[in-house]
This record gives C-alpha cells, structure tokens and sequence, in this order.
C-alpha cells in the first residue's frame, strides 16, 4: 500500500506526539508508582526485535572489548545495578558487564545489555554516583529511546521521499556511524535533548527509589566536567554532544528538590572501597603481564657462506669432522 507524503508525516506527528513529556505528568513524577507507569515509548520495532539487536551488538562489544572477568567485582557490579532495575520501570531483564576502560562511562544497548567503564569504579568516591550513571542509562533502555527514535527517523524518510509501505529492514535504519571502537552503531547511544533529560529525570527517580542520595549524580556529573578539562578530549565525544552543562545540572537540582525528603540515604559501603580496591589490583596485573610479554629476539642462524669465510671453514664450524678434499684446479693463470 502506498503512502503518500502528507499522510506519511501525519502518521510521524501522531506517533511523536503521543509520548507525553516526563515532566507535567502527574503518575510520571510519583514515585511511588513507579514499575506500575508506562514510560516507554512508542515505537514500530517490537519490544523482542529489540532485545534481539542488542543481544547481537552485545556480542560484537563482548569479541573486542577487554571485559573484567573477576568474579568479586563483576557481582558486585550486577547487584548495584539489579537493585537499581528492581526500583524503576524497566520490563525486561538487565544483563551487566564491566568492560576494562578509563573515563567516567558506562552505555547500555537496546534491549537492556549494560557496560560499565571500570574508569567510572576508579574515578567515583562513592557506590552511590555509581548507581547514578547506572540509573541514567536504566532510563534510556526503560523508556525504549533507541526503538522511538528509530522509528521517527524512519517515519521522517517515508514524509519525505515516495516508497512503498513496507516492514523496516535492519540495515535501513540502523545506520553506519560507528562508536567506542566496539563495532556499535553510533544511532545506539546517541539521543535527543529530551530524550537525555528524560534519562536524567527518570535516572534520579530510580536512584531515590532504590535509597541513593540523588545528590551523588551531580556530583558525578561534576567529575566528568573535571575530567574533560584536565585532560581534554578524555570524555568520549559521543557523550559530549550532550554535556553536563550548568542549565542541565540546575534543572537536576530542581528536580530533586520535587523528590520526598527521606532521613536516611544510602550514600556507599565498606564493600565498594574493597571492590574499588580489588579492581585497580587487577588492572596494575594486567598492566605487568602486557609488559611482560615484550618481544624477544632471536640469533637468525645464517646458511649462507659469508665472502671472507672459507668453504671448509664453514664445513668446520658446522661440526664436520670430515677432513678437506682438495681438488686440482684446471685451468691457467
């Protein structure tokens, strides 16, 4: 069936706007009713096609990034982050991994597949500004922004070029740009403005809910601006297309502001000072081993008779104990 132009948009204005904004909703900024909202969007890939890109990118990631494999930190990890689900509006089950990489990050894939940055474990103070990220990206795969946003790039192409109607190809949309050198489409981990806020904004509320001081996420946000001056270009590029910038950091302190004041935050554990302690261990081994494995030089063994050394002087210095012959030599001078 085919679609003309201005049906085409009418369907992507109705399907854009029919998500309504985080904030101004009343069940949206309850929180105690989260896990019982809808926050998801809307979007034309279903939720398993969903999980099934990511599950195929998280094994790309998985062949050629460096993954911490120690059992102490990786549960650690997991049990930060499931509490964190457990406390928000995700419908799917979260699978994390601790990837062995500097800088203040941490990225999740479609169909929630979570990488945490073993730079965000050594840079942050507390376990705290670690769930902080972690509820952020919790956010983005909770309110499906990668699916939503795929969908209107699709719906924006059909508005404006004439095609026939028919189920969106992988390829088509999934875009060629490619980021963090794990073989990801860029069009996984880059969002809209809104979508960014909306992480935030949904990222604290999983934070408060789980019993973290929501605090914790500025003050992470303000090590990332730290970071980024002292050693520019230090936070991928990818994540500064949104930065923590003061109008963005003033709008989270707004926000918590809304949030019901609780006696008691859970700030860090005497765990997370051990695990911290545990990870930068494994990392100076794995640093001593690559050192280690340096190159090693070998005597090339020469089966070639040099100019200034005689046949039979060869013939002796490869163990011959047969005597010389000596032939006549025809021929005048």
């Amino acid at each position: 069936m085919k679609l003309s132009r201005v049906a085409a948009l009418g369907i992507a204005v109705v399907l854009v706007g029919s998500v309504p904004s985080a904030r101004g909703n009343g069940q949206k900024s309850d929180i105690d009713a989260i896990g019982n909202r809808r926050v998801a969007h809307r979007a034309m890939i279903s939720q398993e096609k969903e999980i099934a890109i990511g599950k195929q990118y998280s094994q790309e990631v998985e062949r050629q990034a460096k993954l911490i494999t120690d059992p102490v930190i990786n549960e650690y990890v997991n049990r930060v982050a499931q509490n964190v689900a457990r406390n928000s509006d995700l419908k799917i089950p979260l699978t994390v991994k601790v990837i062995d990489a500097p800088g203040i990050n941490a990225f999740a894939l479609p169909g929630g597949f979570l990488y945490v940055n073993s730079g965000l474990l050594q840079t942050a103070d507390e376990e705290a500004q670690v769930a902080g990220v972690v509820g952020h990206e919790i956010a983005h795969v909770a309110c499906r922004h990668w699916a939503s946003q795929m969908t209107k790039a699709t719906l924006l192409q059909y508005a404006t070029i004439p095609l026939i109607f028919t189920p969106m190809s992988y390829p088509v949309y999934i875009g060629v740009a490619q980021a963090l050198n794990f073989g990801v489409p860029m069009a996984f981990l880059k969002f809209s403005r809104n979508d960014e806020a909306e992480a935030d904004y949904f990222g604290l509320q999983y934070m408060v809910k789980a019993g973290y001081d929501p605090a914790a996420y500025e003050a992470i946000f303000s090590k990332v601006i730290e970071e980024e001056r002292r050693v520019p270009g230090s936070v991928p590029k990818i994540f500064m297309d949104h930065p923590p910038t003061p109008d963005r950091m003033l709008q989270i302190d707004q926000e918590m502001k809304a949030f019901p004041k609780r006696d008691q935050y859970l700030v860090s554990t005497s765990e997370f000072d051990d695990v911290k302690a545990r990870l930068s261990q494994v990392i100076n081994n794995r640093k001593k081993e690559k050192q280690q494995e340096g190159p090693t030089l070998k005597k090339r063994e020469s089966t070639e008779q040099t100019a200034t050394q005689p046949a039979d002087q060869n013939k002796k210095d490869s163990g011959d104990d047969t005597p010389p012959v000596l032939k006549r030599r025809d021929g005048s001078n």
